[in-house]
């Protein structure tokens, strides 16, 4: 399975962007898919994830209320829509994909087996 991160830019304070993430394998039905994201010199870090059923999703503390994950109906891409943008939201944003992640880990990037690419988001103050 191969994912496919795109949508970022380079953006002033406070505007929006709307990150993808595409799968080769045609569609995400089964799998969690979360964004995780590193900024230069720092560990990677989790940002928001949904389960497997979908049922649930999750956000880190410091974009709740800003970012939403969403997909399409059939499940072929995910999207991340960032809004009120901040310079700390700068980092390289990663699409991640597993079929068998347990729900109490979707924070642990380790916990995934697919990763995309990335694509840079850089928030300018």
């Amino acid at each position: 399975v191969q994912l496919q991160a795109s949508g970022g830019g380079l953006v002033q304070a406070g505007a929006s962007l709307r990150l993808s993430c595409s799968t080769s394998g045609g569609t995400f039905r089964g799998y969690a898919v979360g964004w995780f994201r590193q900024a230069p010199g720092k560990e990677r870090e989790f940002v928001a994830a949904v389960s497997r059923t979908a049922g649930a999703t999750w956000y880190t503390d410091s974009v709740k209320g800003r970012f939403t994950m969403s997909s399409d109906s059939a499940k072929t891409t995910f999207y991340l829509q960032m809004n009120s943008l901040k310079p700390e939201d700068t980092a390289v944003y990663y699409c991640a994909a597993d079929r068998s992640l347990l729900t109490p880990l979707h924070y642990d990037g380790a916990q995934y087996d697919y990763w995309g690419q990335g694509t840079q988001v850089t928030v300018s103050s």
